[in-house]
This record gives C-alpha cells, sequence and structure tokens, in this order.
C-alpha cells in the first residue's frame, strides 16, 4: 500500500447548483495525484480494495442503491474510468448500461423512459455511461432529435427549464428511495481531445473506437461547452450533485472519481446485517449437527 497517500479534497471538484458556471474556469489538468505510475497503481488498488469491501456491505445490507452517472465529451476516459475503478467490484452487485442520443422508439416516450428500467435494485450499484442528461445536451444542440421527440426548436425557452426541474425532481424521488446519485463531468480540454482522436487513427488497436460523428461533434465545441455549463449549473444538488473532474491526465481523473464513490459509500454507514439472538441459536445448532 502507498505510503503518505496523498489528500484529495473532493469538494473543490464539485459544482454548487444555482451559481453561474463557466467551464473555461475549472481546469482540464492539475498537478498529478500521484507521484510515479507506481504509486498510482498502490493508490488505485487502495481504492478498488475499499471500493469492493464496501459494496459487499451494500449488497448484503440490501437497503441502498448507487447510481453513478457520467458525461463528457468524446474520449473524454469515461469507459477506462468505469473499467478501472470498478475493477474490483463482484459483478453481481454492478451494473454498466451505456445510452447513446435518443433514437428509435425512445423518441416516441417521455426521456426517462429509456433510463428507468436500468436503474439499480437496492444493494447494487448501476452505472450510467451516458444518460437522460441526453435530453438537455446533444437533442438541445440537434433540433431534428427534437422534432422527433415531437417538440419544435422554437418550444426550447421553456422546454429546457421544464426538463432541469423534471430531472432535479426525479432524482430527488431516487434518493427518497435510497438510490443515491452521483454525476461525474469529466472535462477534458479540446487539445487533449485532439491528440487522443489522432493516437485513434494512428493506433490499430484504436481505430475501432473512432468514427467521422466524432469529428461532426467535435464541432459544435463551443455549443456543448454552453449546454453543459447551463445542466451544471441547474441539476447539480445537495442529494445529487455534480462533479466536475480534471479528464486531460487520465490517472488522476480515476483517483479523484474513486475517492468520491468511497466518500459517499463511507456516508451511508454501511454494515453487515445484524443476526439476532434467534438467528445465532438456529446457526449454533446447525453447526453441532455439523460437527458429528
Amino acid at each position: 500500500m502507498a505510503k503518505d497517500k496523498p489528500v484529495i479534497d473532493t469538494r473543490k471538484f464539485r459544482a454548487k447548483g444555482g451559481a453561474t458556471i463557466n467551464l473555461a474556469e475549472w481546469p482540464t489538468l492539475i498537478e498529478p495525484i500521484y507521484r510515479s505510475k507506481e504509486d498510482y497503481h498502490e493508490l488505485l488498488a487502495d481504492h478498488v480494495a475499499r471500493l469492493s469491501d464496501m459494496q459487499r456491505m451494500l449488497y448484503a445490507g440490501d437497503r441502498h442503491a448507487l447510481l453513478l452517472i457520467f458525461q463528457a465529451m468524446d474520449a473524454a476516459g469515461k469507459d477506462g474510468v468505469i473499467r478501472h475503478v470498478m475493477s474490483g467490484v463482484n459483478p453481481q452487485g454492478c451494473q454498466v448500461t451505456s445510452f447513446r442520443h435518443p433514437g428509435g422508439s425512445e423518441l416516441r416516450h417521455d426521456f426517462f423512459w429509456r433510463v428507468v428500467a436500468a436503474l439499480p435494485e437496492r444493494g447494487r450499484i448501476g452505472i450510467f455511461n451516458r444518460s437522460y442528461y441526453e435530453d438537455v445536451l446533444i437533442v438541445r444542440i440537434h433540433p431534428d432529435l427534437l422534432r422527433s421527440e415531437g417538440f419544435q426548436p422554437g418550444e426550447g425557452k421553456t422546454l429546457w427549464k421544464e426538463r432541469y426541474h423534471s430531472i432535479r425532481e426525479f432524482e430527488r424521488h431516487l434518493t427518497s428511495n435510497n438510490v443515491h446519485v452521483l454525476k461525474f463531468f469529466l472535462h477534458l480540454s479540446k487539445e487533449e481531445q485532439r491528440k487522443r482522436f489522432l493516437a485513434r487513427i494512428d493506433e490499430p488497436e484504436k481505430n475501432w473506437k473512432f468514427s467521422q460523428a466524432d469529428i461532426a461533434e467535435r464541432a459544435h465545441w463551443d455549443d456543448y461547452m454552453r449546454c453543459y455549463e447551463m445542466c451544471l449549473c441547474e441539476t447539480s444538488a445537495e442529494n445529487a450533485p455534480w462533479h466536475i473532474v480534471p479528464a486531460d491526465d487520465k490517472l488522476s481523473t480515476r483517483l479523484i472519481v474513486s475517492q468520491i464513490i468511497l466518500e459517499k459509500m463511507d456516508a451511508l454507514k454501511l454494515a453487515y446485517p445484524t443476526v439476532s439472538a434467534e438467528r445465532r441459536a438456529e446457526l449454533q445448532a446447525i453447526r453441532d449437527q455439523l460437527t458429528w
């Protein structure tokens, strides 16, 4: 285990709901949290081990659920964060669901319809790789998607406010039912995205990750930043906070995200179920039978 583990002040990554957010003022790169690659692996291994322990108590207690939502621009590292941070969690207690922009039959329903069935059960961790937030992000930038949902772009002035309100109420409903929501915006710089796109082109094993659609969405970068700023401001709440996590350094990103999750799970005061005196007596009787 790493010595002199760094203190990660997760509060500085938390977006304040209702406050104006200018993403240009939030860093995409910070001083590395780790001293070396070896130190990073030790720190992450410690986080993963602690997360695994807490997940077992979450599962055994069968009272709380955790919903982790990841949103970001393309190439920000969502898949890598999920893969590395959750690497020690029992697959039986964790489910990852990926959402693209709404399409097909999804456009004929309200924008929560497609995510409700994927919400985690009590005792489990649910992870949304993109989410219902696509309906206030990509749908806002591409009017054709909005029309496909039965709305006209001119309705947007009140529509987006209503959707933000619906999201806040939906997440408040989840919290009141012990589904605890943590939201992560992986804050990537446009220059770092360019480098990662080039790597996806130049390295054959990464070619599958790249498509022409990625470049098309990159052309809307400034529009996306404005939409994210409004979204983060309108929907970060005490019960369901947004964290703006610097994403230019993947290793620090993973350590920050895992620390935030650990702090939330620790706050739930998780514990294994207490065994009653009657149950202990029953177990002792069974033990006596097995010792014959």
